[in-house]
């Protein structure tokens, strides 16, 4: 398994879908943690490690930096979550020029500042490696705690948008000359 990065609490890598499937599950296969992102919980661990797959598939594709990664915690060795470094998609699912920054994690996790310390690796690893010169989050209007991250990370709020996903979203922003 691949290391993407590390942080203070935190071990960043690529998801290993025979190892990770029923963690992962705990994540996306929770209704009050899919409520917040566009899609049906996961139904078991095969579906779960069929998922995986496909992201870890998609991300090997492009072969572009970014990816959908694990959040390990170190000190109990447990996955806590997913920090996302992605292009963002338009209303169609295709790709846009934009980046973002995404956090998913586990309702026990909730709450920890998990979320704001993996997105601030990943912003950093986005601008210092990736070289991208903005980093965008979008969270749906009712997600109160991913606005609070968003905030944290110091992301300029840009208002509402209905120009990804689909659906309406709060807009944040962060340019790289004012991480």
């Amino acid at each position: 398994m691949t290391e993407i990065f590390q942080t203070q609490r935190l071990i960043i890598r690529q998801w290993s879908p025979e190892a990770d499937a029923a963690q992962a599950l705990e994540i996306y296969g929770d209704p009050d943690v899919m409520c917040f992102l566009s899609g049906k919980p996961e139904e078991s661990e095969q579906t779960q490690r069929a998922s995986l797959q496909r992201v870890i598939e998609r991300y090997a594709q492009l072969n572009n930096g970014t990816g959908a990664w694990a959040i390990i915690q170190k000190q109990i060795g447990e996955i806590v979550g997913t920090i996302l470094l992605k292009t963002l998609p338009d209303n169609q699912g295709k790709p846009t020029q934009d980046y973002e920054v995404g956090w998913h994690l586990k309702k026990a996790a909730w709450g920890k500042g998990y979320a704001t310390e993996a997105a601030r690796g990943a912003i950093e690893y986005g601008f210092n490696l990736l070289k991208l010169p903005v980093i965008y989050a979008v969270v749906k209007p009712e997600n109160y705690n991913s606005i609070r991250v968003a905030q944290r990370l110091g992301m300029i709020p840009m208002g509402r948008t209905h120009k990804y996903y689909g659906v309406e979203l709060e807009l944040f922003k962060l340019d790289a000359e004012h991480k």
